[in-house]
C-alpha cells in the first residue's frame, strides 16, 4: 500500500468505517469533559467509549480491557501528565503497541515536548478542536499503526527476527515511516544481542537526521560493546540537546554505576528525577542508588514520593513499602518506619508478603530500640509465613520479593537465627547473581550486622558455585552430550533458578528437539523456564535469543507457539 493511498476516497471511507469498531478509553480529570468528548466521538459512530478520571482508574481499566485509542487530557489530579502516564503504560506493559496514545492539551509549547520524548504519543491535538479535526488525526494514527501492525505483532508474539524482517519490508515499502522501523529495528536488534547490526542502523538514522533516540541507541550499542567513556559523551550530548528526553539520563547513571562512579549516577538520577517528580519508577532508582551511596536522607525522600505518587496504583509493590520502612529503622526513625508498615498492611490487605515484611519490620524496630528478644517471635512468624507468601505470590503472577526476602534475613541475623540467615541470602544471592542492587543489599546485611568478610565469602562462594554448574552443562553439550547437557542444565535452574541458568536450561531443551523432535513435556518444562527468565529481565538479550530459538523449532515442527502459551 502506498503513502498516496490516503488520498484515495476508498481507503479514506474504509479507515472511517474501522474507527467506528474502536474501544476508546477517555482520559480526563472534568466528568463534563469527558462527556463532551464521548459525544464528540458518538458523532463520529464510536460507541464503544469508556472513561477515566485519574491514572490509577485507567491502570485498572488497562488491565481489564484492551483498548484501541486513548485519549489523554495533558493535565491529570493526580500530578502525573498524559505524557507520563504513557510511559507508566509502555515501561510496564499494560497496553499494546498497536494501541493509538492521543493527547489533549491547551499547551501549545508541547508541541516541543512531543518531538524530544522517549515515548512519544502518537499524536496530540490542541484545544478547542472539531469533531472533524478529531477525526483526521484518529485516523492518520490508525493508518500509522495499520502499516506497523506486523512489526507489532512479530513482537507481541516473540518473534524478533520475523519483527526485523517486518522492519526490513516497511523501509523498503513505505518510506514515508522508514524511520519508525528503523528505530524498532535497531531495538530488536540490541535485545537479539546483535550489537553491532544495532550500531550499524542508528549510525545509518544519524547520517539523515539527528534524533534524540537514535544518538541513545548508538550509545547503548557502544555501552554494550564497551565502549563506555564514548557511550557517556553521547548520552551528555543527548541531555544537553534534549534535556526532555529523560531516559538518557537514567542511561547515563547506568553507565556511571559500571564506571562505579555511584555518586555521579545519584546526581545523574536526582536531575531527571526533579525534571519529573511523579515517575515513580526512576524515583525507585533514585532510592536505590541512594541507599546504595549512604545517603539515608535522599532515599527516604525518594522511596517517600514513589508511595506519595502511587498511591491507588494498582502498580504499587510490597517493595515501596519495605523499602521506605528499612531507610527508616537506619535512620532511627522506627515509629516512622512502623507508621510506613501500618499503611501497608491496610493498603496491601490479604497480599502474605505484606504480612510477612509487617512482621519483618516490626523485629527491626524492635532490635533497633535493644529489644531482641520481643524480635525474635516475629522473626519465627515471618519464616513459617515465607513459603505461603512465595506461593501466594506465583499463583498470582508475581515474583517474590527479593529484597522482603534479604530484610527477613537481616532480621534473622539480628534475633540470632545465623543458619536461617545464611541459607536465604545464599539463595537470593545465586537466583540474582546479575542485579549489582541485591547483591549491594546482601552485602550491606553483611555489614551492619559486622560481618562484612563473611559476606564477601559467602558471594565468592556462591558465584564459583554458579560457574562450575554451569560449565558442567557446557562441556556437556560440547562433548555432543545434548542430552547429558539437558539434564545437567535443568538440575542447575532448579537448583539455582537465575537467569543465566533458566534460559540456558530453556535453549539446552530447545536444542534437544531440533535434533530428536518435538517432546510435550519437555516443551512444557522449557516453557516455563523461559517464562520465569522473563518475568526476571522481560528485555535481556539472553532471553529474546532463547525465546527466538523456541520459536524456530516450534515452526519446524508445525506447532503453534501461541497455542503452546496458552496451556
Amino acid at each position: 500500500m502506498s503513502t498516496t493511498a490516503l488520498d484515495n476516497e476508498e481507503m479514506l471511507l474504509v479507515l472511517q468505517q474501522s474507527l467506528t469498531k474502536k474501544r476508546v478509553l477517555i482520559v480526563d480529570r472534568h466528568p463534563p469533559a469527558r462527556d463532551s468528548l464521548r459525544l464528540m466521538l458518538g458523532a463520529l459512530g464510536v460507541t464503544a467509549v469508556h472513561g477515566a478520571g485519574n491514572s490509577a482508574e485507567v491502570i485498572r481499566q488497562v488491565k481489564g480491557n484492551r483498548f484501541d485509542i486513548i485519549l489523554s487530557d495533558f493535565v491529570l489530579d493526580d500530578g502525573r501528565d498524559g505524557q507520563q502516564l504513557l510511559e507508566e503504560l509502555r515501561h510496564a506493559h499494560l497496553i499494546p503497541l498497536s494501541t493509538v496514545y492521543l493527547i489533549i492539551t491547551s499547551e501549545r509549547s508541547y508541541t516541543n515536548v512531543v518531538a524530544l520524548a522517549e515515548l512519544a504519543p502518537d499524536d496530540y491535538l490542541i484545544k478547542p478542536f472539531t469533531a472533524e479535526q478529531l477525526q483526521a488525526r484518529l485516523i492518520k494514527a490508525i493508518y500509522k499503526k495499520h502499516v506497523l501492525r506486523k512489526i507489532y505483532e512479530q513482537i507481541e508474539r516473540g518473534s524478533l527476527p520475523e519483527a526485523i524482517a517486518a522492519c526490513d519490508r516497511v523501509i523498503q515499502q513505505q518510506p514515508a515511516y522508514m524511520y519508525d522501523a528503523l528505530r524498532f529495528k535497531g531495538e530488536l536488534l540490541h535485545q537479539l544481542g546483535r550489537t553491532a547490526e544495532a550500531e550499524e542502523v542508528f549510525r545509518r538514522v544519524l547520517e539523515g537526521r539527528v534524533v534524540p533516540w537514535a544518538k541513545m541507541g548508538l550509545a547503548i550499542a557502544l555501552r554494550d560493546r564497551g565502549a563506555l567513556d564514548e557511550a557517556e559523551r553521547l548520552a551528555e550530548q543527548v541531555t544537553e540537546e534534549a534535556p526532555e528526553f529523560l531516559s538518557a539520563y537514567d542511561f547515563l547513571a547506568s553507565v556511571h554505576e559500571a564506571q562505579d562512579r555511584l555518586e555521579d549516577a545519584q546526581q545523574v538520577l536526582q536531575r531527571a528525577a526533579d525534571a519529573s517528580p511523579h515517575n515513580t519508577i526512576r524515583q525507585r532508582l533514585v532510592g536505590d542508588v541512594a541507599t546504595r551511596t549512604g545517603d539515608l536522607l535522599a532515599a527516604e525522600k525518594a522511596y517517600g514520593r514513589v508511595i506519595d505518587r502511587s498511591k491507588g496504583s494498582s502498580l504499587r509493590t510490597v517493595d515501596d513499602f519495605a523499602n521506605l520502612s528499612r531507610v527508616l529503622v537506619d535512620r532511627g526513625n522506627v515509629e516512622a518506619s512502623r507508621k510506613v508498615a501500618s499503611e501497608m498492611k491496610r493498603e496491601l490487605r490479604g497480599d502474605k508478603q505484606a504480612e510477612v515484611a509487617a512482621l519483618v519490620v516490626e523485629s527491626l524496630c524492635l532490635t533497633a530500640e535493644g529489644t531482641p528478644e520481643k524480635a525474635q517471635t516475629l522473626v519465627e512468624q515471618a519464616l513459617a509465613l515465607q513459603d505461603q507468601a512465595e506461593e501466594q505470590a506465583q499463583t498470582r503472577g508475581r515474583h517474590a520479593s527479593q529484597r522482603l526476602a534479604i530484610d527477613l534475613a537481616h532480621a534473622c541475623y539480628a534475633t540470632g537465627k545465623g543458619d536461617e540467615a545464611q541459607k536465604i541470602l545464599r539463595q537470593v544471592a545465586a537466583e540474582n547473581n546479575e542485579d549489582p542492587h541485591l547483591l549491594d543489599h546482601i552485602n550491606s546485611v553483611f555489614e551492619k550486622t559486622g560481618q562484612s568478610d563473611a559476606g564477601k565469602a559467602l558471594l565468592a562462594q556462591v558465584n564459583r558455585q554458579i560457574v562450575d554448574l554451569n560449565n558442567q552443562g557446557v562441556m556437556a553439550a560440547r562433548n555432543g552430550d545434548i542430552e547429558g547437557s539437558v539434564k545437567l542444565l535443568i538440575q542447575a535452574a532448579e537448583q539455582v533458578p537465575n537467569l543465566q541458568f533458566l534460559v540456558n536450561a530453556a535453549k539446552a531443551i530447545y536444542t534437544l528437539m531440533d535434533q530428536k523432535g518435538w517432546d510435550a513435556e519437555l516443551a512444557a518444562k522449557a516453557r516455563n523456564y523461559l517464562e520465569r527468565a522473563q518475568r526476571k529481565d522481560r528485555k535481556s538479550p539472553k532471553v529474546a535469543s532463547a525465546r527466538a530459538l523456541y520459536m524456530a523449532v516450534a515452526h519446524k515442527y508445525g506447532i503453534s507457539s501461541e497455542a503452546e502459551e496458552q496451556k
